[in-house]
């Protein structure tokens, strides 16, 4: 739970109740830590449940709620929708007419967000109650374990998302700008979705790593210029497409050719950060807002070839202004960013990993329980080797164990559900 910037801790609080015929309370088995909690932890209401990302058990429905049932094993968007409404219907889930309680143009609602977010409370916890159930669960058969489940409520969603945004089609040279989890995800995805090359750009040796071992081509911005690395990669032409999957948080080279580059805009940065975060609370090198907020975008207009296009997935708050417009223009560059429509992709990606064409497996680096989350949230904010996905186990009550949802039964391309008893 938050209780002020820098200050999340565990706390007993009464057990969820259904308050809406379409309702439903879920007993969590699996729960994650994601990097847009990092932005929320920054500030939102004291005593709101963290977290956005579960996979979790049915354990009631309201009267509203037809097609589900107590013992379904299920994956939550991250994202609420209504799902009757003109957006929903379009597939345009995050921009729901009726989930949030501002009104239809207040935005999109996350769990365990602040109230700009629409101030519903969080998934990390025994149980949570999810409104719009008939919409906002999706079944999981039973060769889908929580391991790979927990990435699909999100990062691979907004992965999928932002490779369509970037508009990735078959042979394209693809530059992923940040390798952290949807950054990894994205190269999966763009793969799927027919990029001939995928070039992945960041400054942590481990998440490299493991982008080397999905077979991307890297690029280390603490090593090299990033950009002029792309282009000498390209040909000089630069990326068709380029997926932004670091927002507002990103981080300025601490050495190398790129930092020597950059050294004499430490104020323009410094005033893009006090405005992207205003409040701050450091202790030590955690809760620290990203020193760079606008590199990220600078990078990928850059990186673009001419006509190219950008999808913008990670975040950037309303209270950003800076992006590098004029050499978009000049570029003629399509830019397409926004909140991703968890919903609209979850049941064509849990079909995928069902039937083995992806596995998301390799993204949980650790793997916690509750008890020690708090240590876990600092770990994953400093970015320490080996803390690129975080996963929270809470109940192993009808969960299909990591690792064995290869080994659990048929149904692999269903949505027919699973029921407690009968998994693993």
């Amino acid at each position: 739970m938050w209780h002020g910037i820098g200050d999340i801790r565990l706390d007993d609080v009464p057990e969820p109740v259904i308050q809406d015929p379409y309702d439903a309370i879920v007993r969590i088995t699996t729960s994650a830590i994601c990097g847009t909690d990092l932005h929320f932890v920054r500030g939102m209401k004291r005593g709101r449940i963290l977290g956005h990302e579960a996979v979790g058990v049915v354990e009631e429905v309201g009267p509203g709620v037809r097609n589900l049932r107590a013992g379904d094993r299920v994956v939550v968007p991250s994202t609420v929708a209504c799902g009757v409404c003109s957006y929903c219907r379009a597939g345009y889930h995050a921009q729901c007419d009726n989930a949030h309680p501002g009104g239809r143009r207040a935005g999109t609602v996350f769990f365990g967000g602040p109230e700009a977010a629409g101030g519903l409370d969080g998934l990390q916890a025994e149980y949570a109650r999810v409104p719009f159930a008939q919409v906002g669960l999706v079944p999981l058969p039973d060769t889908v374990d929580d391991d790979q489940a927990v990435l699909l409520s999100d990062i691979y969603p907004t992965a999928w998302f932002g490779a369509e945004l970037a508009e990735v089609g078959d042979g394209d040279t693809v530059v992923i700008v940040g390798a952290g989890p949807v950054g990894q995800a994205a190269i999966a995805c763009a793969r799927l979705q027919g990029a001939g090359r995928i070039i992945v750009v960041d400054g942590t040796a481990d998440r490299l790593d493991l982008a080397r071992h999905q077979h991307a081509e890297t690029v280390d911005f603490d090593g090299e210029d990033p950009v002029e690395a792309v282009l000498g990669l390209t040909g000089g032409i630069g990326a068709d497409r380029v997926i932004d999957a670091v927002g507002v948080d990103a981080r300025r080279p601490s050495r190398g050719p790129a930092a020597e580059a950059l050294s004499d805009q430490a104020e323009q940065f410094a005033h893009e950060r006090a405005e992207a975060a205003p409040e701050q609370n450091p202790d030590g090198n955690s809760w620290v807002a990203g020193d760079a907020s606008s590199l990220a975008a600078r990078w990928a207009v850059r990186m673009a070839a001419k006509a190219g296009t950008i999808g913008t997935v990670g975040v950037y708050p309303p209270q950003v202004r800076h992006y590098p417009f004029g050499e978009a223009f000049m570029k003629n560059l399509t830019l397409k960013a926004g909140n991703c429509h968890h919903r609209r992709y979850l049941p064509h990606l849990v079909s995928l990993v069902g039937s083995g064409t992806l596995d998301p497996t390799p993204l949980v680096t650790r793997w916690s329980g509750p008890e020690d989350a708090i240590a876990a949230y600092r770990a994953f904010d400093r970015r320490e080797a080996g803390w690129t996905k975080v996963a929270l186990g809470f109940d192993d009550r009808g969960a299909v164990a990591p690792g064995m949802g290869e080994e659990a039964g048929t149904g692999a391309a269903t949505t027919a559900g699973s029921h407690e008893g009968t998994s693993g």
